[in-house]
């Protein structure tokens, strides 16, 4: 998506292959690894990851395929795709339901994921190609491996606040969290979503007009951090016996929650905006350190709110620390921006002296 959108067909056809068979080959070894792991562990948990292992290279698979549709600009392939594989999974469930097990359920879900897949092939006309795992790799190293550290951090931060809020605060605050997070679900939906078409979006203004890039990207976090507000009005809304009704016990703290809750998601979005225009740029490494720094806040901010507060301290210190985020990722928005500027005629630096991240800059100059 960062390189392949926009680009001419011939192009994106030429990559689509080598793409889809690194996917395939990192899901049969993360898949050897799961397999293992469900056997050393055994039970109903071990048979999960059994079954998890199996079907775990359909699954990268299909997803890459939704990639490349979306890089080429190709959604409605996408939806096809991921219809084909709803429809699939109604009588797998069924199936499954009939055991009534972790691993028959797993399977169902990956089955019908590995008839989607199968349909991509069907829709691309192409094959995955595994022999170009490690051309692909080596084109893209800076930025895969910048990639994968950033969504490792995102985790990271959210285990590490959540275990350090039952530590300091008990298990009954981290119900409360996970509460008011649930309230919040069904934008967090929408916002995973669009992240899957706004990168495809965001290079295509790059090659059109790079001087519109900063205006998108407001836009853009503008947007989502509107829309996230308005959500979070809509749920101070609702009447007490309804949430009862949905939440049970936990609506009463949860419901505390919700204002600083809505914020730091409405942060987020903002955040998610400006790190659009950065993955459009290639500029891994500024994300990286802007994803870095913001997973950091986020942990320390949600620890020092539980330290004074409990479960609502946790929540306005991760707000605070979304907010300062979404400053941060803006900071780091105008560095990559001017390093997009044309280098001066007289500069001695050759294309052999940049770096990775300056050379894809010069390249899509």
């Amino acid at each position: 998506m960062v390189r392949f959108s926009g680009v001419p067909t011939v192009s994106w056809r030429a990559a689509v292959p080598r793409s889809s068979g690194t996917a395939l080959l990192v899901g049969v070894a993360a898949g050897a690894v799961s397999l293992l792991a469900g056997l050393a562990l055994g039970g109903s948990v071990g048979a999960g990851f059994v079954a998890l292992g199996l079907v775990l290279p359909a699954l990268l698979l299909q997803d890459s395929w939704r990639f490349a549709f979306f890089a080429a600009g190709q959604g409605r392939k996408a939806l096809t795709n991921d219809l084909v594989w709803a429809a699939a999974l109604v009588p797998a469930l069924l199936l499954a339901e009939r055991h009534g097990s972790v691993f028959g359920f797993v399977l169902a879900w990956g089955v019908a994921g590995a008839v989607a897949a199968c349909y991509g092939v069907v829709q691309t006309g192409l094959w995955p190609r595994v022999a170009g795992t490690r051309q692909w790799l080596a084109e893209h190293r800076d930025l895969g491996p910048c990639y994968m550290i950033e969504n490792v951090s995102i985790g990271c931060a959210a285990q590490l606040r959540m275990y350090g809020l039952g530590a300091i605060a008990g298990l009954s605050a981290v119900g409360t969290v996970r509460g008011a997070e649930l309230l919040l679900g069904p934008f967090l939906a929408v916002l995973m979503g669009l992240s899957l078409v706004v990168v495809p979006e965001a290079a295509r203004v790059l090659k059109r007009s790079p001087r519109r890039m900063p205006s998108f990207c407001l836009l853009l976090g503008g947007g989502q951090a509107g829309a996230a507000l308005t959500w979070g009005m809509v749920l101070l809304l609702i009447p007490d016996p309804i949430g009862r009704h949905v939440l049970g016990s936990v609506w009463e703290p949860a419901s505390e929650l919700i204002v600083p809750a809505t914020f730091a998601v409405a942060a987020a979005g903002m955040c998610s905006g400006v790190a659009t225009g950065l993955r459009a740029l290639g500029a891994a490494r500024l994300s990286l350190r802007a994803q870095l720094l913001q997973s950091a806040g986020y942990a320390g901010g949600g620890l020092t709110g539980a330290a004074h507060g409990g479960a609502v301290g946790s929540a306005w210190g991760v707000a605070i620390a979304m907010v300062s985020a979404a400053v941060v990722w803006w900071l780091h928005l105008r560095v990559g921006m001017r390093a997009m500027e044309p280098v001066p005629l007289d500069s001695e630096a050759t294309v052999d002296e940049l770096t990775p991240d300056e050379t894809w800059s010069s390249t899509k100059r």
